[in-house]
């Protein structure tokens, strides 16, 4: 929540309909005097007629209404007090600067490792499964003090939010032993061989093919968009094992080694200049029967809580931690520019301060998915909307930084004269991707309209 105070987070609860997310939440009644304090300091003097203003006059409209407060408990502020000595400890004063996309990713292993050590990375994992079992309220604190130190991500995400939850929900003991821990500690990373040329919104519709062979399977086919399959040791794959089933039905969702014989992973290079995303072509693959995650033939279902937690759950809370950095990054610049005499455009003030309060927003979509699985609830389709609530919400907060520098947002990346060695460019052109990964918008909308609308579909 903003340093401060906490009434912006309060009304939006209320008007969001986000459901309160631990036993400290509690109704108060409470006079406003600063009501204010927790939106950036410029925006009262610039705002417009637009959306800041309009916030500012619902804060005070709700000055002296019932609302809700989060009051931590004394082991909570503990923990926090824990985690921002460590974080003040061991985050980088200054984000880094690569030269290259492997220095990157040496960069941000080391950081996962250095996490891993000091039993902050995997939070909300079970002990037994070599997390620090968190609950809700210490995630969202987790989440909180990860923007406000503007700590790095993490190098495993794939491994941290897709394969590890899937792993508690559908393997098998000695599965969970063996790969889990690795995961965490960043000594094994993690990609997902889901979508092909010709399976991509239509996942159903993929190709690659396992045959039976003794004890395991022999995969062939082409993977695409996979990110990280050139520095990772394994990946979860989705392969048909039954060719005459329906559509749904006849695939098997496997664990494969990624330096195994017959994998070929071709890099493609993006609009960033980067080369995150890969082609992976499988000949003849084998893959052990023992890294067969739930039945033969009925991957579709495993691959479904895969997707959810992809679209709802620890992905979401890492972009809710990277958007609020890239907010309080953007309204710091504005503050320095103000700072210096300069007449700020109340416009783009409007943009900056929709931005915030949507970053709020996703906060409190986050505390609602993980009330639900607090509660042992399945994620749902509720999932799809907060995805392409984040999406929507991200690109607009990389086009109003590039507005915001005016004519030097058209630089390209690493241009001399480029604000901030063009990072803000690089994350612009980055966002674009984030309408298709995931998901696509089109397939997120579709599942909201006919899953959570009931509306019917279309012919």
């Amino acid at each position: 929540m903003p340093p401060g105070g906490r009434c912006v987070s309060d009304e939006l609860r209320t008007r969001s309909g986000a459901h309160g997310s631990a036993s400290s939440l509690r109704p108060v009644r409470r006079r406003r005097a600063s009501a204010l304090a927790p939106l950036p300091s410029f925006a009262s003097a610039e705002a417009s007629d637009g959306p800041a203003a309009s916030f500012l006059a619902l804060l005070v409209e709700f000055d002296s209404k019932k609302s809700m407060d989060l009051n931590f408990t004394a082991d909570q502020e503990a923990f926090r007090t824990r985690l921002r000595t460590w974080l003040e400890a061991n985050v980088p004063a200054e984000p880094a600067a690569f030269t290259s996309y492997d220095d990157e990713v040496a960069f941000l292993t080391q950081w996962q490792r250095r996490l891993h050590a000091g039993g902050w990375c995997g939070l909300s994992w079970p002990r037994e499964c070599g997390g620090a079992g968190a609950g809700v309220v210490e995630q969202a604190i987790y989440n909180e003090e990860m923007a406000r130190a503007q700590a790095p991500e993490l190098i495993n995400k794939v491994g941290i939010n897709n394969v590890g939850p899937t792993l508690m929900m559908h393997g098998t003991p000695e599965q969970r032993r063996r790969f889990l821990a690795p995961i965490l500690s960043a000594d094994e990373i993690w990609c997902q061989l889901f979508s092909e040329p010709g399976a991509g919104s239509d996942l159903a519709g993929l190709r690659t093919r396992a045959v039976s062979d003794g004890d395991g399977f022999r995969l062939t086919g082409q993977k695409v968009w996979t990110s990280y399959a050139q520095f990772s040791q394994f990946a979860i794959c989705l392969a048909r094992t039954n060719p005459d089933a329906a559509k749904h039905k006849g695939i098997t969702y496997f664990l494969v080694d990624m330096q195994s014989p017959g994998i070929e992973v071709r890099p493609l290079r993006q609009i960033t200049g980067d080369a995150e995303f890969n082609e992976v072509f499988l000949e003849d693959v084998y893959v052990p029967r023992e890294y067969v995650i739930g039945a033969v033939d009925r991957g579709w279902e495993v691959a479904m809580d895969t997707l959810a937690h992809e679209r709802g759950t620890n992905y979401l809370f890492k972009e809710q931690v990277n958007n609020r950095i890239a907010v309080d990054r953007l309204i710091e610049s504005l503050r320095r520019r103000r700072a210096a005499g300069e007449q700020l455009d109340p416009t783009l003030v409007d943009e900056v301060m929709r931005a915030h309060i949507q970053v709020e927003i996703m906060r409190l979509h986050n505390l609602d998915t993980m009330t639900r699985l607090q509660r042992g609830e399945e994620a749902g389709p509720e999932t799809s909307l907060k995805k392409e609530f984040w999406t929507q919400l991200a690109q607009h907060v990389y086009e109003t930084a590039l507005r915001a520098q005016g004519a030097f947002g058209a630089l390209g990346i690493g241009e001399e004269l480029g604000v901030d060695g063009g990072r803000w460019q690089r994350s612009f052109l980055y966002s674009r991707s984030w309408s298709i990964s995931g998901g696509t918008s089109e397939v997120q909308l579709n599942i909201i309209a006919s899953r959570m609308l009931g509306l019917p579909r279309g012919q």
